[in-house]
């Protein structure tokens, strides 16, 4: 009887995590190959049909640090959404929506559209937002947030 009622406890106890860390049903996401979260935010979540990016910078997965070079930098952080959303089945043309922080919207804007016309292949392109900000995290020049559109399979 000992081991079924702690079995049973087990099991409630592991019920009652993610029940807590995930009320209804959001999942965080951290796909092999992926840069670190560090501090209190995930790479991204799950919620429904719905992907949800966290804010990308051009970190290299590698070696954790940002990329150097503008369009390279650039293209890691589109790189680094891209492998979130694929870790959910979306491809970029499931983008809905993104949002583009840059340090100077003269000089980085022009680059974002060439990295961003190269890495979707053809419109159509989704829902943009692009405006400056006075200071980015770690001095970076790029921070682009999305959110994807990917059915979960039945």
């Amino acid at each position: 009887m000992r081991p079924l009622a702690l079995t049973s406890l087990l099991a409630a106890t592991t019920t009652s995590v993610a029940a807590a860390q995930s009320p209804n049903g959001v999942r965080t996401l951290d796909p092999p190959g992926a840069i670190k979260a560090e501090g209190t935010w995930s790479l991204g979540a799950r919620a429904g049909d719905f992907v949800f990016v966290a804010g990308m910078q051009g970190v290299d997965p590698k070696t954790n640090k940002l990329v150097e070079g503008d369009e390279a930098r650039i293209r890691q952080a589109f790189l680094n959404i891209r492998l979130i959303a694929q870790s959910e089945g979306a491809s970029l043309q499931d983008c809905v929506r993104l949002t583009i922080y840059v340090s100077d919207l003269a000089t980085i804007a022009p680059l974002v559209d060439k990295v961003q016309a190269e890495l979707w292949g053809k419109p159509p392109y989704p829902p943009r937002t692009m405006f400056e900000a006075r200071k980015l995290f770690d001095g970076d020049i790029i921070e682009i947030d999305s959110i994807f559109y990917a059915p979960q399979k039945k």
